[in-house]
């Protein structure tokens, strides 16, 4: 008979402390970082922001179950790995056979497929018992309708009693289209308010206080009991009013530390008054993978991609067009229904006012201008309609140029007509046409270079210079200290790693272009290949090399469907299909073009190395909060979902981090970088104090001929130094003398034992045994 869940505070019982042997140096720095295991947050009390977080994903599947009994199982891994909290997919009721969580269908009960309230309640306790704590992902935006409809109660209500049910304000339903009904999947044009354009998943008014007390009652009850101390909120722009959505989670949840998955486009910045601490991290991957592209290889390999595709050089077209495609397919419902909004604004039905609407939405520059009815728009929203208006208006007929200044003003709540639920859902529909029109089709027909058609990136920003990327952090340390930084997380389209190794050929694009034209060669028979997927294919061999055919099969699939060129999830072209993939198991099955492949990869698997110990540890050591997602301590060469959610190892992961925890040293790769991930993360939380919010970020400079080859920082009295464009610092000699300057002398590299005498550092004796270093004075222990 299963105990009862212990109460937040206390220790699982039936358990011993710890399962696993724990080094001594770890105890010693559990103990600096005053960890306490019986520490509560209780009510109105604030717990500090994490360290450094660990991601896991839930299944609640059967063939690939992992519930909170087995999250709970790895709590003496994840402390001795250095994190201070533990982040978890979505934890709340899901539909049926949910892979994921997202699709919740009962907010008042943890999910039974994950193992109900008490295995829960056992995992906080476990989890607290070696000092980590708690953070939950948070689905405000929608809920599932479900093949069984009884099992979403509030739909179920609704669909039986139609607009006068008590449950009616919960959902976003256009009544009028729907004749006074909800047309459900398969009935029909949708016209309710879905997530993207998942037609299973309906839109919730958390602008309705009931309806948000009502969806957060639980997870705020786990926060006040202390089984929770931390939010991450999905989709904040799907909500009607995302920063009033945050004031009332923040006041209902006091002290608790909450990030937003907002996507920032360009120059834009999370609005300062949005009670948060930052976003998930999308814009910093941004940021630490362009470090290591080679902006020399932009030329050549745009060239190169422009021969073999026939393609456009630029990607703006490419992304207008495929925004265009959404506002015509996917999102059609949702603009339909804003077009009538239009019409009882203005009073009549005019095409040129619906024509200008709908180039001003796919002319938006970012997801979202965030315009509050009755507030003045603050300026950023008025730059961004601006810009937006500016590239319509060259769509657009000059006798509809005053159309679209008219939809402007309504869209910026200025002038005499003003309408609170236009201004509104003028940004809800922006949203998703931003993203099913940009990540979910462009990104996957204008592949220059895979590595940055990334969730939140560019493709036309191939590099970042190091200038820039120290800006970026000293904005950080300065106005999100505690924002979240990561690598790789559930929706990224390509796991870190496979990013990095793509990253060398921005350094060889010679040598990359003769590859793929000779493996075209290679190849038995004429590839069916559209040659923007054909492209990619080859990038995505090399990247994640070795690649079994099933998983390549399956985000062959993906990709093709995404870009909606030939095939799409909605008008698919199975013959098509089939034939990619005959030639995809053909290519795989050629002995000759494999050994041709393999031996590509393992001559460029050096450079790929110094770029993936590189990225991550500069990930980890800047300012903001590293999130680790679940496998990714060791070199993770996942695709797109659902491939990046694949079960972990972990016996494996301990075994490795144990080893080196008994003082040996590093075998291969993934030791490195679970060396570099362990001691990075166990320091920050040593030493909150040089990492936490009111830390500074100095840029650490490099003398000498290789000078540029160095990327280094300081953090309170810690210096991380990384190596860039690797390919290019072999060619180039070495280091030849090139030095670091660290100011003071006497320090420790914590990776690696070596004691190095400064102020001015050699980069090659720095660098001896690996291509990153991470120093603090000596005299520190830890």
């Amino acid at each position: 008979m299963s105990e009862p869940a212990p109460a937040a505070g206390e220790p699982l019982p039936g358990h011993p402390p710890d399962e696993e042997t724990v080094s001594e140096d770890h105890l010693s720095e559990e103990k600096a970082t005053g960890a306490n295991p019986s520490e509560r947050r209780g009510p109105g009390r604030s717990a500090p922001p994490p360290s450094g977080a660990y991601r896991i994903q839930l299944r609640g599947t059967p063939d690939e179950h992992f519930g909170f009994a087995d999250a709970a199982a790895l709590a003496p891994y994840l402390s001795a790995l250095g994190v201070s909290h533990v982040y978890l997919s979505p934890v709340l009721q899901a539909a049926p056979g949910s892979t994921h969580g997202y699709d919740v269908v009962d907010h008042s009960r943890l999910s039974d497929e994950l193992g109900g309230a008490e295995a829960f309640g056992a995992m906080a306790a476990r989890f607290r018992a070696h000092g980590l704590r708690l953070l939950v992902d948070v689905v405000p935006n929608h809920m599932a309708i479900p093949e069984e409809k009884g099992l979403n109660v509030p739909l179920a209500a609704v669909l039986a009693e139609g607009p006068g049910s008590p449950f009616a304000k919960w959902f976003d339903v256009d009544w009028e289209a729907g004749g006074g009904r909800i047309v459900l999947p398969g009935e029909g044009v949708p016209n309710y308010r879905r997530f993207f354009d998942i037609s299973g998943l309906i839109a919730l008014r958390q602008e309705d206080p009931e309806v948000f007390e009502r969806t957060h009652a639980l997870l705020l009850n786990l926060v006040e009991e202390g089984h929770v101390h931390g939010l991450r909120i999905d989709h904040p722009d799907g909500l009607a009013d995302p920063r009033g959505y945050l004031r009332r989670l923040s006041e209902a949840a006091p002290g608790a530390w909450i990030v937003v998955e907002k996507i920032t486009e360009g120059e834009e910045r999370l609005p300062q008054d949005w009670p948060c601490a930052g976003t998930t991290g999308y814009d910093s991957l941004g940021m630490v993978c362009g470090l290591f592209m080679d902006p020399a290889g932009e030329k050549p390999l745009t060239d190169h991609y422009v021969a073999f595709t026939g393609g456009p050089r630029d990607f703006a077209e490419v992304k207008h067009e495929a925004r265009r495609h959404a506002a015509t397919h996917s999102q059609k419902p949702e603009i339909d229904r804003l077009l009538r909004v239009l019409q009882r604004v203005v009073g009549e039905r005019r095409p040129g006012l619906e024509r200008a609407l709908v180039e001003l939405l796919i002319a938006m520059p970012v997801y979202r201008a965030y315009v509050v009815p009755g507030e003045d728009a603050p300026q950023q929203a008025v730059d961004v309609l601006n810009e937006a208006a500016h590239h319509a208006r060259a769509q657009l007929p000059e006798e509809l140029h005053g159309d679209l200044e008219t939809v402007v003003d309504l869209a910026l709540g200025r002038g005499e007509r003003t309408d609170a639920e236009f201004i509104v859902r003028f940004q809800q529909t922006s949203a998703p046409l931003a993203a099913k029109g940009v990540e979910d089709t462009a990104f996957y027909r204008w592949n220059r270079m895979a590595a940055l058609n990334e969730v939140g990136g560019d493709p036309a920003r191939f590099s970042v210079s190091p200038e820039d990327f120290h800006a970026y952090c000293v904005r950080l340390a300065r106005d999100w200290p505690s924002t979240l930084t990561t690598l790789s997380t559930h929706d990224t389209k390509r796991e870190e790693d496979v990013r990095a190794w793509l990253a060398v050929l921005s350094e060889m694009p010679n040598e990359w272009a003769e590859a793929v034209d000779r493996w075209r060669r290679l190849a038995p028979g004429e590839s069916p290949m559209e040659p923007d997927l054909e492209y990619l294919f080859w990038q995505t061999l090399v990247g994640a090399w070795p690649l079994t055919i099933g998983r390549l099969e399956e985000f062959l699939v993906k990709a093709m469907r995404e870009a909606k060129t030939r095939t799409s999830w909605v008008d698919g072209d199975p013959a098509y299909e089939e034939a990619v993939l005959t030639h995809a198991r053909a290519v795989l099955a050629d002995p000759d073009l494999v050994m041709d492949l393999t031996e590509f990869v393992s001559e460029t698997g050096a450079f790929a190395r110094v770029n993936i110990l590189g990225q991550k540890l500069l990930q980890l050591a800047m300012p903001g909060v590293p999130d680790v997602y679940q496998g990714c301590e060791m070199t993770g060469l996942a695709l797109v979902d659902p491939d990046n959610r694949r079960p972990v190892d972990y016996g494996r992961r301990r075994e490795r981090l144990q080893r080196l925890d008994t003082g040996r040293s590093p075998k291969e790769l993934d030791d490195e970088k679970l060396l570099v991930t362990s001691r990075t993360l166990r320091l920050r939380r040593a030493h909150p104090e040089w990492f936490g919010p009111g830390s500074r970020h100095e840029p650490v400079a490099a003398l000498g001929p290789a000078a540029e080859h160095v990327v280094g920082f300081a953090r309170g009295e810690a210096v991380a130094l990384a190596t860039r464009l690797p390919a290019g610092l072999r060619r180039r000699g070495g280091w030849d003398g090139t030095r670091v300057d660290v100011v003071q002398q006497g320090w420790r590299d914590v990776l690696t034992g070596c004691t190095h005498m400064g102020p001015f550092l050699d980069a090659e004796r720095l660098f001896e045994h690996l291509p990153v270093a991470l120093l603090v004075p000596r005299e520190i222990d830890r």
